[in-house]
């Protein structure tokens, strides 16, 4: 199907999309990379008045060094952070989730921002972003303000954002040297969202876990931290024994909704699978 009628904007600073949102009121709707956005006006799910293109904002662009942080600005494209040396060296389970997200074609110009800003439970990002502790810059008329990721998301579709405010930015602490990670992707081809993924991050001392956070994606009607699990490997050696209780702690915590991907049960059992293969590559990388 063809959108519905729509003007134009195209800001060159974060300040003149800001006012352009308040002006402009509900009717308005920024753009990111346009890859949840467009299709939605194509199939008229979403029909507004006007779209603030927030492509030309240089500021909200690239990757950067703040004190022990990585950030990374909102309109950075998941092809710029596969070149990201920073993203490579420091967030390596960044740049594993990026290649996994969908085709070269949409990695060119999906973005960061968008991907973690619309609250759909099948984007990749949000998740790890919450194993990661990454917090959110949120800009609008009222001023700006830090929202942890793991606050971030309420419903399918629903988040923290205020009316007239722009996801700008994010902020996520390096891990620690030598951290294990993995992002685990379960999906009918190449390109799809996942029928389940799991991500995970941990440091291992003396043979044992220290630390461990798991993620996961597209098993509820929002991004998922299964702290119960991850609080569970603390302190183990990671037997088999162990990383079945862990996958079947997430597994509890899982509510996907069946649709052509399987039904809820499948989803669950392969969540728990997904977990158990990051869990057991995340160990081999920090060994």
């Amino acid at each position: 199907m063809i959108p519905g009628s729509f003007d134009y904007h195209r800001p060159s600073s974060v300040a003149d999309a800001i006012k352009l949102l308040a002006d402009l009121g509900e009717e308005a709707r920024p753009l990111a990379g346009g890859h949840s956005l467009i299709p939605m006006m194509k199939l008229r799910m979403a029909s507004p008045e006007h779209l603030i293109d927030l492509g030309g904002i240089a500021a909200l662009k690239g990757v950067c060094r703040s004190g022990a942080d990585i950030v990374i600005g909102a309109m950075t494209t998941q092809h710029e952070l596969l070149q990201s040396t920073d993203i490579a060296q420091s967030l390596p389970i960044l740049h594993e989730a990026a290649k996994l997200i969908a085709d070269p074609q949409v990695r060119y110009c999906g973005t960061i921002g968008g991907n973690v800003a619309n609250g759909d439970p099948g984007n990749d990002m949000p998740a790890l972003m919450m194993t990661l502790g990454a917090h959110y810059r949120l800009e609008g008329p009222n001023g700006a303000r830090d929202v942890a990721a793991r606050d971030f998301y309420e419903a399918a579709y629903f988040t923290a954002l205020e009316p007239g405010e722009i996801l700008t930015g994010v902020s996520i602490p390096s891990p620690a040297a030598g951290h294990g990670y993995a992002y685990e992707k379960l999906k009918r081809k190449v390109g799809d969202y996942a029928t389940a993924a799991a991500a995970v991050v941990l440091t291992i001392e003396g043979g044992k876990i220290a630390t461990c956070a798991i993620g996961l994606t597209n098993l509820a009607d929002t991004p998922l931290l299964a702290e119960e699990a991850a609080a569970s490997l603390i302190g183990s050696g990671l037997d088999e024994a162990s990383i079945a209780r862990a996958a079947d702690l997430a597994r509890s915590i899982m509510a996907p909704a069946a649709d052509g991907r399987g039904p809820a049960d499948y989803k669950i059992h392969v969540g728990g699978v997904m977990v158990a293969r990051a869990i057991k590559r995340a160990a081999a990388r920090a060994a």
